[in-house]
C-alpha cells in the first residue's frame, strides 16, 4: 500500500485528537493498516440494514450520519478531517445498522477493517489504548450531545455547535444543522439572525 502525503496527516491528526502520546510505532502500525476509499459528494457509503466492518478515518471532505424517524431525515454526527467515524452498535455487536452514512462533499476516507483492528490490540498495548479512547470520547460526545438536547436552548444549542465544531457551520447544509440540532429549518434561521 503506497503511503499518500493524505495518509500520514490524517493518522496524524486522528491519533493526536484521542491519543497523542502514542508512540511513532504504533501510529506506523495504523498506516500500515487502513485503506484508501475515495467518495463523490452525495454518496451514501453505509446503507441501513448493513452491517458495519470498519472505522473510517477521515482524510478529505465533510460526512453525516443520519437515521430516519417518521419520515424525517434526522443527522446524529458530522465528520470532516481529522475525524474518526464508527457506527458503534452496528461494528462491535456486527448487527445490522439503523443509521447511515452519507458524504456531504467529495471525500476521502480510510478505512481501518475492526477485525483487523481488534487484532492489532492483542498485540500492541498502545493499539489497545488507543481503540479505548476512540471507545471513551464515543461515550463522552454522545453524552454531551444528549444533555445538550435535554437542558439547553435552541440558541444554546446552536452556539454550542459554533464553539465546538465551526467546520459544521461553515460547510454543512442548513437542513442538516438544523436537525442535529433537533429544530426545524425555521427556528434555526431565527436562531442564526438573532431573533431567538
Amino acid at each position: 500500500m503506497t503511503k499518500d502525503k493524505l495518509l500520514k496527516e490524517t493518522v496524524q491528526k486522528a491519533i493526536d485528537s484521542r491519543y497523542a502520546e502514542m508512540l511513532p510505532e504504533a501510529r506506523v502500525l495504523i498506516e500500515n493498516s487502513l485503506l484508501r476509499k475515495e467518495y463523490e459528494k452525495n454518496s451514501v457509503i453505509l446503507k441501513e440494514g448493513e452491517i458495519s466492518h470498519n472505522i473510517l478515518f477521515v482524510g478529505k471532505g465533510m460526512l453525516r450520519q443520519f437515521y430516519y424517524k417518521n419520515g424525517k431525515d434526522i443527522t446524529e454526527h458530522f465528520s470532516y478531517e481529522g475525524c474518526i467515524l464508527i457506527c458503534i452498535e452496528s461494528t462491535l455487536r456486527h448487527v445490522p445498522t439503523r443509521l447511515m452514512i452519507e458524504t456531504l462533499e467529495d471525500c476521502v476516507v480510510y478505512q481501518l477493517s475492526f477485525e483487523h483492528l481488534m487484532r492489532l490490540t492483542k498485540e500492541s498495548w498502545e493499539i489497545n489504548l488507543f481503540y479505548r479512547k476512540i471507545l471513551e470520547y464515543s461515550l463522552i460526545v454522545s453524552q454531551i450531545k444528549a444533555d445538550s438536547w435535554r437542558f439547553e436552548t435552541a440558541r444554546e444549542r446552536y452556539n454550542t455547535l459554533l464553539r465546538t465544531q465551526p467546520e459544521v457551520i461553515k460547510r454543512a447544509p442548513l437542513s442538516h444543522i438544523a436537525s442535529y440540532l433537533l429544530m426545524t429549518p425555521e427556528t434555526l434561521s431565527r436562531v442564526r439572525a438573532g431573533a431567538l
